[in-house]
């Protein structure tokens, strides 16, 4: 099947509500819409991991984030916009409205303007920007092959791209837009 088809099909799974899997920078994804909390929470049983520390969402164009983060403060954007696109996570501002089961109990969203790829053209499909959690378990390494995802989840995921991860060699770094603070080391 060509890529196309592939990232097609991924666009028609999140939109009804399932759970894809895609590789990334690092690892492979686990993906969803992010506005649909039953795919999100599905993803966090399948991970076990708590609803309170929030998700990763990437997208392709920082637009895409408008729903999700507040981009009022543009002081808070000039560090992240300036090293997007790129396997660079940050914390930003999240809306009011922006669901507590993305952001976990915390009043920022983790975002990335990611440059893998697949997974650009994925966000750029689908015109939205997508979950993206490490396709691994609690306490469990990630996962960086479709291989290893079907094995671990099987059934479990709806649909997974199959593709080469990207070159970095370990997770992103996770930073504070606000006060530039590392909150999860990476390269």
């Amino acid at each position: 099947m060509p890529i196309r088809s592939k990232i097609e099909k991924a666009v028609e799974v999140c939109a009804a509500g399932g759970i894809i899997a895609y590789p990334t920078e690092y690892c492979f994804g686990l993906g969803c819409d992010p506005l649909n909390e039953t795919a999100v929470r599905r993803i966090l049983t399948l991970k076990r991991r708590s609803w309170a520390k929030g998700l990763i969402v990437i997208t392709d164009d920082v637009r895409r984030l408008r729903r999700l983060i507040d981009c009022s403060d543009r002081s808070s954007l000039a560090a992240p916009l300036a090293s997007w696109p790129g396997p660079h996570t940050w914390l930003l501002p999240a809306l009011t409205a922006t669901p507590r089961w993305l952001r976990g109990q915390h009043d920022s969203l983790a975002v990335r303007l990611t440059d893998h790829p697949l997974a650009m053209l994925l966000c750029r499909q689908s015109r939205s920007a997508i979950v993206s959690t490490s396709a691994n378990r609690k306490n469990q390494p990630p996962l960086r092959t479709a291989r290893q995802v079907r094995f671990e989840f099987g059934d479990h995921i709806d649909w997974i791209i199959d593709g080469p991860v990207g070159r970095a060699n370990s997770p992103s770094q996770i930073r504070d837009a606000r006060t530039g603070q590392l909150v999860r080391g990476g390269y």
